[in-house]
This record gives structure tokens, C-alpha cells and sequence, in this order.
């Protein structure tokens, strides 16, 4: 008799999936997009640099500045989608280099401290724990009403919790079942649940919104 999948058998295969995809589509807009982009910049660049015309010389170069623009977007996208420290150095790092990306892009200062000795999570792990993190910070950027975000991460020998609290305008509890822009969260709870871990939110009126992630480490 065949046996089925379970239904979170299901949703991690899906989640995987398009970890893989969104992988694959980062890969192409740095290696491809962005490097044919730059070929272009160069080609511009060697253009006006032989042409005497006033009028063309401003024009190749606004253009020259309007890719290079373009360029760093696609970069910036690129980290956003799937950051390599990732892969490369671990959770930490690639959180660090996310939260730069995010000040610059929101004006929102991250505080971010680590206490313990940083261990090493399996990849699934990894991309699970950052979707939830990044999927906080988002959301803080789009609801929150706040400048500042104080995260920290805890490394324990059997488990990593991370919480994160915006101190910005919060909201009542029941929203998290009624309102839509906080359907997100539930993602996120389901997220952790796949990887082993949890995810808890509370939040009060005027006082902001906490967000804690633990996740077993073996």
C-alpha cells in the first residue's frame, strides 16, 4: 500500500522548492543581468569617451549613471533574495549583512547583539530561520511606526532563540486573526514549525511587538 505524504511533508517540500528557485533566479540576476549590464556600462563609458560633442557626452553619461544606478539595485535585490554569506559563512553574518541592507533602504536602525558561541545549522535550518527573520523585519518596516529595533540572539548548546522587538505603535492581539497585512506572521509560525522550532508574537498597544524564534540545536 502506498503511503502518502503528510501534510507537513507537503509544505516542506514546497517551502524547499522555492528556496531553490528564488537560489536560481538570485544567481542569474548577479551573474547575468548585472554582468550584462555592466558590459553595457563599459561599452558606454568607451563610447563616451571618444566622442567630442558636448550634447552626446552629457547624454552618455546620464545614461552611464542610470545603469550604474540599475546595476546596484539588482545587486541589492540579488542579497535580498538569497543572500551568499548565507551558504558561505552562516546565519549571523548573513543577518548582519541583511540588517545593513535594510538601514540603508528603511532609515530603520537595527540593534543586534550576539551572546553565546555561534553554531553551525544545517541549511534548511538556515533559510528557514532568515525568511522568519527577514519576514520580521518587513513587516516592522511596513506597520511598526519605529526607528529603532533591538534583535538578539542567544546560542545555547541545544537550542539558538532569537528575539526581535520594534518598540513601535503594536497591535491587539486578536489582529493577528482578522487583519490581513499580519497574515505573514502565520507563515512564519509555520515556517519554524516545519524546521522543528517555534515562533511566538506579542505586542500591546504603544508599546511595540516581540517576535521570539527558538530552534533546536544538535
Amino acid at each position: 500500500m502506498t503511503t502518502l505524504p503528510s501534510k507537513e511533508g507537503i509544505s516542506s517540500y514546497i517551502i524547499h522548492s522555492q528556496e531553490e528557485e528564488i537560489k536560481r533566479i538570485a544567481l542569474e540576476l548577479h551573474e547575468g543581468v548585472g554582468q550584462n549590464l555592466y558590459s553595457i556600462l563599459t561599452g558606454l563609458q568607451f563610447v563616451e569617451s571618444g566622442t567630442e560633442q558636448p550634447a552626446m557626452k552629457h547624454y552618455l553619461r546620464e545614461m552611464s549613471q542610470l545603469i550604474e544606478k540599475t546595476i546596484q539595485e539588482i545587486r541589492l535585490l540579488s542579497v535580498e533574495l538569497h543572500p551568499p554569506t548565507l551558504t558561505t559563512l552562516g546565519l549571523l553574518p548573513a543577518i548582519k549583512s541583511y540588517i545593513k541592507l535594510y538601514t540603508s533602504t528603511f532609515g530603520i536602525l537595527v540593534d543586534l547583539e550576539s551572546l553565546g558561541e555561534e553554531k553551525q545549522i544545517p541549511e534548511r535550518q538556515n533559510i528557514a530561520v532568515f525568511r522568519v527573520c527577514q519576514e520580521a523585519l518587513a513587516n516592522i518596516a511596513k506597520y511598526a511606526d519605529t526607528s529603532n529595533v533591538k534583535m538578539n540572539f542567544i546560542w545555547k548548546k541545544t537550542e539558538l532563540t532569537i528575539t526581535i522587538h520594534d518598540f513601535g505603535k503594536g497591535f491587539q492581539p486578536e489582529e493577528l486573526e482578522i487583519t490581513s497585512p499580519l497574515s505573514g506572521l502565520a507563515a512564519m509560525k509555520e515556517r519554524m514549525l516545519l524546521t522543528g522550532g517555534q515562533c511566538s508574537i506579542s505586542s500591546k498597544i504603544g508599546e511595540g511587538t516581540s517576535i521570539e524564534i527558538s530552534l533546536p540545536l544538535k
